[in-house]
């Protein structure tokens, strides 16, 4: 990257991403209208990587899919869009003003009969989600309170299987997740994750740093099974 290049390029690069490749289309545009007209935060993921999750559920050919924080369900509607034929998300969300939104959301983009809303503190709906057999889901995708990052990943170890695709979000933090010393919770949960998913063996991860409309940050990848 130039030296010059900064917030203003990363936005104009993520503009030109999105233009040249399609990836922004009426329903997605809708969404975050209701989003915005709601008042709900705007944490959505950006659409370019909305693509990607949609991507990485195809790359899985996933049937079962977990997602962890539905906030408008922008990010809910790219993975109902790679799911396989007869797929399902099932979606966890601890607001119901975000519920709604998301319902209305996912009806308009054609997918609602694909999405199951879960509502409850996800700590809470993860193990009744256990108890009824639910998964083992083929992708996890966490998106919610990062404190609670390392309850999400052994959830998705525990609710996964060999080949279960991973993915959390906003791991980077603006660089914040090298400060050793934080009182932010967020940030130390953040650290947390990091070493739970060293811990694990039988998680292969990495930490994709991002650019673009949403500042400087990135995700976790990781695969279940994989472990070296």
């Amino acid at each position: 990257m130039s030296e010059t290049a900064g917030e203003a390029t990363w936005q104009d690069v993520d503009a030109y991403v999105e233009e040249r490749l399609g990836i922004v289309d009426p329903a997605l545009a809708m969404a975050l209208a209701a989003n915005r007209e709601a008042g709900l935060p705007t944490i959505d993921v950006s659409p370019a990587h909305g693509r990607m999750l949609e991507i990485v559920a195809r790359m899985v050919s996933a049937r079962r899919v977990l997602e962890i924080g539905t906030l408008g369900g922008y990010s809910t509607i790219c993975l109902a869009r790679g799911l396989a034929e007869g797929g399902r998300v099932v979606t966890l969300e601890a607001d119901p003003k975000h519920a709604e939104v998301a319902r209305a959301n996912l009806a308009r983009a054609g997918l609602a009969e694909r999405v199951e809303i879960r509502m409850g503190k996800a700590l809470d709906t993860l193990p009744a989600l256990e108890a009824e057999g639910a998964g083992p889901f083929d992708l996890v995708f966490a998106d919610a309170d990062k404190r609670s990052n390392p309850d999400y990943l052994a959830w998705a170890v525990r609710l996964g299987r060999p080949g279960t695709a991973i993915v959390i979000d906003n791991v980077i933090r603006d660089g914040r997740v090298l400060d050793a010393h934080t009182a932010d919770a967020d940030i130390a949960g953040t650290r947390a994750l990091f070493d739970a998913l060293a811990a694990e063996r039988r998680l292969t991860a990495t930490a994709v740093q991002t650019v673009g409309s949403k500042g400087y940050d990135g995700f976790v990848l990781a695969i279940l099974g994989g472990g070296c």
